[in-house]
């Protein structure tokens, strides 16, 4: 009986062993690239400055949002704006954690996309702990028309919701038919 206990234990710890792998090991790529990314902007560029990648379609372009997504919050002052974000952030964290642990093994894209997530939140969170702001530099745009910049830690939350919206779509459960 022992034995049996001791083996479950080691099956548990594996299945949470690679769950976690699946979870870090894309959010800590995202970290790396997104912070390299960052510090290559701050060494090359200077706020403000654009470079044209492809003409009047991407661009790099180093700004600093001082708010959340797409700069909601950066009217308020840096002494409530940054502890609140960094507060909200870290409690996000929270329940994306404790919802890996409720999603099964066999899910990796869903467990991966959370990853992405964390990763993505993490990157940002250095930012906002570091400077009071998040460093963005991914411009976007059509004519006169831009999408709000962006960075590497964006594009991994953006892309990882997505991954978490697609499978909640596609593993809802069919509407009942009526015959009548």
């Amino acid at each position: 009986r022992a034995m049996r206990r001791r083996a479950r234990g080691r099956r548990v710890q594996g299945v949470m062993r690679g769950k976690w792998g699946l979870v870090f090991a894309p959010a800590l790529i995202v970290v790396i690239l997104d912070q390299l990314t960052k510090a290559l902007v701050l060494d090359r560029m200077t706020l403000h400055e654009s470079i044209s990648v492809i003409d009047g379609f991407f661009a790099l372009t180093y700004v600093r949002n001082t708010g959340a997504a797409f700069g909601i919050f950066a009217g308020h002052s840096a002494a409530v704006r940054v502890p609140a974000l960094l507060v909200v952030a870290t409690l996000a964290l929270a329940v994306l954690l404790w919802f890996v642990r409720t999603v099964p093994l066999e899910r990796r894209a869903v467990i991966a996309a959370c990853g992405g997530v964390l990763g993505g939140a993490v990157g940002n969170m250095i930012d906002r702990a570091a400077y009071g702001e998040v460093i963005d530099f991914l411009d976007v745009y059509v004519g006169a028309y831009h999408w709000p910049a962006f960075n590497v830690a964006d594009m991994a939350i953006t892309l990882g919701v997505v991954v978490l919206c697609l499978d909640a779509l596609r593993s809802a459960p069919a509407p009942e038919r009526s015959l009548v």
